[in-house]
């Protein structure tokens, strides 16, 4: 078991990091920006019909640190809600066992 899970960990360290020393001078843009891309391509003339609602409230678009803090936030909540039920299973398989 102890080598699985250490082959595994050499597996996705290297999945991460060859393709950066591997591919110097690429461009690893985002699904958001392909996109646009593929939108632009069949339809020059489109609009998007809504804008995101930060933006608008500000009048503006957000700074890319304040994009990525939020974006860090929703992480946090979202892996301490998973975190919080996996331990309620834990704990409720733990309960069960003793009775």
């Amino acid at each position: 078991m102890k080598k699985t899970v250490i082959a595994a960990v050499i597996a996705v360290f290297l999945i991460a990091f060859i393709p950066l020393f591997v591919l110097k001078d690429a461009e690893f843009g985002g699904s958001d920006d392909a996109g646009s891309t593929v939108v632009e391509e069949v339809d020059s003339s489109y609009e998007p019909w809504a804008a995101p609602v930060l933006e608008k409230l500000l009048g503006g678009e957000l700074p890319g640190e304040v994009e990525s803090m939020l974006f860090c936030v929703q992480t946090g909540i979202g892996v301490g809600i998973i975190a919080f039920f996996m331990g309620r299973f834990v704990e409720r398989k733990k309960w069960m066992k003793d009775e």
